[in-house]
């Protein structure tokens, strides 16, 4: 039986999964703290000590590992760059994963890697083109089509997060202003509330109070959520088109998303008929990562 690897790299751990290609059984999942903060050789350290584990504990041996990374590999350049764990970024994490590990390595960054598990394991699964929509503390995204990551001349398919908004808006760390992320991010909403109220809370706590109390406040956040939201995603359906947009992050839980928002497409996309584009809520949480990871090295 062949079996297939994957490992989410993430910025405080670094989960590995082995799963049996035939059956889509899982034989181990295994988890150790990246301490990244020890810096780039620690983070491969972590990584070779679960890998060994892993091996010591099921007696099989990798052939390939795909790895879900907290940033992007240049195609050009071979070295990672937008790297949240910023240890990594300038670093060419493939060779040294390949040189490490003495097993074939792919990688692709984590909203590509939530992506193409959903469109292949997930809620989209059966559709030929899934945007994956990574809504939480940052706004990212990636693309799929027939079952494969779309990475990208520069590898940053899918990356709207940094698209414009409001050429008038705040500053973004990446050099441009007004950027998505901004936005609709988990941050810029509670920034939207504080400015409406006063007050510093939290999005579920502010989701709350529009659920359970119906405070107008409240309402204007998640109104401004679902109609910013579609006015950004409406540029994407009007280039890409896809047959669904999956959703993952700590926003994505805000039901009105998925009723509200499709509704207020029609104003954003060339289209002169019922929006059809699914909306769906993940299925596979917090595991994407690893799952998508995996799905880099199927075949």
């Amino acid at each position: 039986m062949k079996y297939l690897w994957g490992v989410d790299l993430g910025g405080t751990k670094i989960e590995g999964l082995v799963l049996a290609e035939e059956t889509n059984e899982i034989i181990i999942r295994k988890r150790v703290p990246t301490e990244a903060h020890f810096g780039y050789e620690h983070i491969l350290n972590q990584i070779k000590r679960l890998i060994d584990l892993i091996k010591e504990e099921t007696g099989i041996l990798p052939q390939a590992i795909g790895f879900s990374t907290p940033g992007t590999l240049d195609p050009s350049t071979q070295t990672m760059k937008n790297c949240n764990t910023t240890a990594m970024n300038g670093q060419n994490l493939k060779k040294d994963l390949k040189d490490l590990l003495k097993v074939r390595i792919e990688l692709a960054n984590d909203a590509n890697c939530f992506a193409l598990a959903e469109a292949t394991q997930g809620a989209a699964k059966g559709h030929d083109v899934v945007f994956g929509v990574i809504l939480g503390t940052g706004v990212g995204g990636g693309v799929v089509v027939n079952g494969k990551v779309i990475p990208g001349r520069h590898g940053i398919g899918g990356e709207w997060g940094h698209n414009t908004f409001d050429p008038d808006g705040e500053p973004c760390y990446c050099g441009r202003k007004g950027c998505n992320e901004l936005v609709f991010a988990g941050p810029a909403l509670e920034k939207y509330y504080t400015n409406l109220t006063g007050e510093k809370v939290d999005l579920k706590e502010i989701y709350r109070r529009y659920k359970e109390e119906g405070q107008q406040e409240a309402g204007k956040v998640v109104d401004f959520l679902t109609s910013s939201f579609a006015k950004a995603v409406g540029n994407i359906i009007n280039v890409l088109d896809p047959d669904a947009i999956v959703f993952g992050g700590g926003v994505s839980h805000i039901e009105e998303l998925y009723t509200d928002g499709p509704k207020k497409l029609k104003d954003h996309i060339f289209n002169n008929r019922k929006v059809e584009t699914l909306f769906l809520k993940p299925q596979l949480g917090d595991s994407a990562g690893v799952f998508g990871a995996i799905e880099l090295v199927r075949n």
